[in-house]
């Protein structure tokens, strides 16, 4: 259950209301490999544990693109709307991989509705989203985060 459920009629007034945080996730090889087979980015800094111990973070790193596609599922623990027909992911605005997320490191979500701005037949929210690494100062990426809502 997500920390935060509004109803559609509600969501006009939520800029600026921060969601929280999500609970932490571990970043497996496992998944870097599934990630790596899905999108054909098999890159030795991902895929190769042996070679990458030597390579210039010591250890596997996720792609930037998957621990930024896991806004997703963090996002599901934050924030739903109810009284809609219609979820949309509609894009990103700025996105910045700002620090590598090591093979092992357990990353969560924190999430602040930036905007909110009505569109035809529903409404849009920009979503200013910081995924942390537990235990280091530099967040692994900060993007935000647009989606839509229909009646």
């Amino acid at each position: 259950m997500p920390n935060l459920v509004v109803d559609f009629d509600k969501l006009l007034t939520l800029a600026g209301t921060d969601l929280g945080v999500t609970e932490y996730r571990e970043i497996t090889q496992e998944q870097i490999n599934t990630f790596a087979d899905a999108t054909g980015d098999d890159q030795w800094i991902h895929v190769d544990p042996e070679r990458a111990k030597d390579g210039p973070f010591g250890a596997p790193i996720a792609h930037g693109f998957l621990t930024l596609s896991l806004i997703i599922p963090f996002w599901g623990e934050l924030f739903d709307v109810d009284g809609v027909t219609t979820k949309v992911n509609y894009g990103l605005d700025k996105v910045r991989f700002t620090s590598p997320v090591k093979v092992g490191s357990r990353i969560r979500m924190q999430a602040t509705i930036a905007e909110v701005t009505e569109v035809k037949g529903g409404a849009q929210i920009k979503v200013a989203n910081t995924i942390e690494i537990e235990g280091q100062e530099r967040p692994a990426v900060v993007a935000e985060f647009l989606a839509r809502f229909y009646k």
